[in-house]
């Protein structure tokens, strides 16, 4: 445990609740470790040593370290437009497209097949998806004419998107890599990562109006708490927001 190789030459035995404090400090907040690395160790400790010793650390006294909360990256409208617009290949003009249209996540589109599209009902169904559930997405009709362009030029045997080798499913490293392409035509330095996608599609449905029950669905989030992420990056109620230096004349 490292727990321990940080105690030397202290015997573990006479560990106590302030060499806990130490070791987070000193070795794991000077390292910049994850909290869910915290909580590992945190939990690790708590079970050494209420199983295995009678310390004098109390293991109920050790705090769990907090969650770090960030806020999802997202694009402009005009940013995605531009992203999207900048493949002259039509697979990976519709990768791309779908994957905002529909708010995937990259696992997801990889593992659509062609009988996931129902476009006589305008839906998308994503099988199998994160907590090993399906849902659907509503699918508009600009990409429903993309993807009846894109089956007919490639006639995808399997899987809605193959690699070079038919019936092979498309690769993830080729995914990123049309993503890649795509910023740099698009001219976007911004270091945008497949998910950005996804949660710009989100926001840009909050702002439109859409509740916020509908959109943790269309998502497949369990807990509604992992949606109200996007409440915090939705511009437009923040720019309803008056300023009091507004009222200031600064000349």
């Amino acid at each position: 445990m490292v727990f321990i190789r940080f105690l030397k030459p202290k015997p573990v035995n006479e560990a106590n609740n302030e060499d806990v404090i130490r070791f987070v400090n000193e070795y794991i907040l000077s390292n910049g470790l994850s909290s869910s690395y915290q909580n590992q160790v945190v939990n690790a400790i708590k079970l050494f040593f209420r199983e295995v010793l009678k310390s004098k650390i109390d293991v109920e006294k050790i705090e769990r370290p907090r969650r770090e909360h960030r806020l999802p990256n997202v694009l402009s409208k005009e940013e995605v437009k531009a992203i999207l617009q900048a493949p002259s290949n039509i697979k990976h003009k519709a990768m791309l497209s779908l994957i905002y249209a529909c708010g995937l996540r990259r696992s997801e589109l990889l593992n659509l097949k062609p009988l996931d599209v129902d476009s006589k009902r305008g839906l998308l169904i994503v099988r199998n998806a994160k907590g090993k559930k399906d849902r659907v997405a509503p699918l508009p009709e600009k990409i429903i004419t993309l993807l009846r362009d894109y089956y007919i030029s490639f006639r995808p045997l399997k899987w809605l998107f193959e690699g070079q080798s038919r019936g092979e499913k498309y690769s993830e490293q080729s995914l990123q890599k049309v993503l890649k392409n795509a910023l740099h035509l698009a001219k976007n330095k911004k270091p945008v990562t497949l998910h950005w996608l996804r949660h710009s599609y989100a926001t840009h449905l909050l702002e439109g109006g859409t509740d916020l029950r509908y959109i943790q669905e269309i998502l497949g989030h369990k807990s509604s708490r992992t949606t109200e992420i996007y409440t915090h990056v939705s511009n437009k109620q923040l720019q309803k927001i008056k300023s009091p230096i507004d009222d200031i004349d600064l000349e």
